[in-house]
């Protein structure tokens, strides 16, 4: 048996999530298909982390025990021929040691989510940004974004459905930079409570719109209370960057 340490890329739209459903496709689910597909063998894929649904990933990390005598290579190879036409891809597979864990062994996420500051229709960022029409001062959602960084208790940020064991959460980085008409809004720490990105995401837009103000984001902080919540942003500008693990030596091919 062989552990395989996978990092995939998707785009979330078409999925209910990266975690398994019996209500529809997952990212999940159609890895652990292709794997069938091609070793016989009913294996889990392990993620570093769930997205919800219509949020996409360029470096989820995950990880899969395989019997069949595979390279790293040919096993990433087939893995991608079964999954045409579905928009996942495995861009990198290593073995990795027995112990190595995708989720409990993670000690950073990063997440990305871009914002498109235009009146007029999204065509070739549709479904992958946020389009807001009226202006946004991205100086002020910078400023804004620092109130909450450090480790806080985030129960605002969090939907009623997370399974964290505790709300509080040390933000490490919250990022707002802008390119033209794209804002983009990076948030890193080692783990994440459930919709915490895009509500903070969707709170600093309010800020931006000068509906909120840098004092009125801090309350709803200290609140500690879901319903003072401003605005939840939407799953397609949010995109799962990177995860970060303890250096080890591994051989990792990439596609």
């Amino acid at each position: 048996m062989t552990r395989f340490r996978l990092t995939v890329e998707y785009d979330g739209a078409p999925f209910m999530g990266w975690q398994r459903q019996h209500h529809g496709p997952s990212v999940q689910g159609a890895i652990e298909a292709a794997i069938l597909a091609v070793t016989g063998e009913a294996a889990t894929v392990t993620g570093c982390g769930r997205t919800d649904a219509g949020v996409h990933a360029a470096g989820q990390v995950a990880h899969v025990d395989i019997a069949r005598p595979l390279t790293a290579f040919r096993l990433m190879e087939a893995i991608n021929a079964r999954l045409r036409p579905s928009p996942v891809a495995i861009v990198g597979c290593a073995e990795a040691a027995p112990d190595f864990h995708a989720r409990f062994d993670c000690i950073g996420r990063t997440y990305r989510y871009r914002i498109i500051n235009r009146r007029a229709p999204l065509v070739l960022e549709r479904g992958r940004a946020w389009q807001v029409g009226v202006a946004l001062d991205h100086g002020a959602m910078a400023a804004a974004a620092q109130l909450l960084v450090g480790r806080h208790d985030f129960t605002t940020f969090r939907s009623v459905r997370c399974q964290s064991r505790s709300p509080v959460k040390t933000l490490d980085r919250l990022d707002v930079t802008n390119d033209g008409n794209t804002i983009t809004i990076e948030a890193a720490a080692q783990s994440f409570l459930h919709h915490q990105v895009r509500s903070m995401v969707g709170c600093i837009r309010l800020v931006g719109e000068g509906r909120w103000s840098p004092a009125d984001l801090a309350t709803a902080l200290a609140a500690r209370d879901r319903l003072a919540l401003g605005l939840n942003a939407p799953p397609e500008g949010l995109t799962f960057i990177s995860a970060c693990y303890p250096k080890v030596s591994v051989s990792l091919t990439h596609g």
